[in-house]
C-alpha cells in the first residue's frame, strides 16, 4: 500500500468525478475561488466586503500552482467535476501530510455550480474511501467554522467525528467565530463504511 500521496487517481461516483486537473479544470477554478461564499466559509477573508472583491480570473502564479499539482508527492489535489456537465465545480485536497503519523488534513471547495446536488457529499466519501483503502493513512482531519453548519453535517455523515473546538479562531465582520475540529480514523471508518464504500480509483 502506498506510503505517500504521489499516486493521482481518478475517483468516480454517481454524480461526481475527482480527477487530476486538466487545463479546462484550472480555468474553471477562477470563479470557484472568487465566490464570496467560498471565501467567507473557508475563512480566507475577514469581512463581507473582502469576500465580494475577488477577481474570477486566475493570476499566473495560481495557475502555475495548479499546473504542478500532479507532481506533488506530499499532497493530493483533485478537481471536483460534475458528471452531468463534465465541468469542474470545485476541488478536494489531502494536504499537511505527516508520514510518521500516517495523518493528513482534508479540505473541499464547492463553487455555486456544484451546490445543492450532493456533489460535495459524494466527493468527501470518495476521498475518504481512497485514503483508507488505497493509502496507508490512519487519520484524516479537518476544521470547519461554526458559520458553516451544512458542511459539518456533510462531514459527520461521511464519518468525521468532532474532537474539539478552537474557540474564537476567526474574526469575520467583527464577530469571533469558533472552528470545530473533526477527524476520521481508519478502523472506525472501515467498520462503519468499509463494506458500502464505492468509487473506482484509477492511478494516473
Amino acid at each position: 500500500m502506498p506510503t505517500d500521496l504521489s499516486a493521482k487517481p481518478t475517483l468516480v461516483g454517481e454524480r461526481a468525478v475527482l480527477r487530476p486537473f486538466t487545463p479546462a479544470d484550472i480555468d474553471a477554478m477562477g470563479p470557484v475561488l472568487a465566490d464570496p461564499d467560498v471565501r467567507r466559509l473557508t475563512g480566507s477573508v475577514h469581512t463581507t466586503a473582502e469576500a465580494a472583491e475577488a477577481d474570477p480570473h486566475l493570476d499566473e502564479p495560481t495557475r502555475r500552482w495548479y499546473e504542478t499539482r500532479a507532481d506533488a508527492g506530499d499532497r493530493l489535489d483533485l478537481a471536483l467535476v460534475d458528471r452531468a456537465t463534465d465541468r469542474c465545480v470545485g476541488e478536494v485536497v489531502l494536504n499537511h501530510w505527516e508520514p510518521e503519523n500516517q495523518s493528513c488534513n482534508f479540505r473541499i471547495l464547492v463553487g455555486p455550480l456544484g451546490r445543492d446536488r450532493g456533489l460535495g457529499s459524494e466527493a468527501t466519501r470518495l476521498v475518504l474511501t481512497h485514503a483508507f483503502t488505497a493509502t496507508d493513512l490512519y487519520r484524516v482531519e479537518l476544521g470547519v467554522y461554526t458559520v458553516n453548519p451544512r458542511a459539518r453535517h456533510v462531514y459527520e455523515r461521511a464519518g468525521f467525528v468532532v474532537e474539539g473546538v478552537r474557540r474564537a479562531a476567526l474574526v469575520f465582520d467583527g464577530e469571533r467565530v469558533d472552528e470545530v475540529m473533526m477527524a476520521a480514523l481508519r478502523p472506525q471508518w472501515l467498520a462503519a463504511h468499509g463494506e458500502a464504500a464505492s468509487g473506482v480509483s484509477r492511478p494516473r
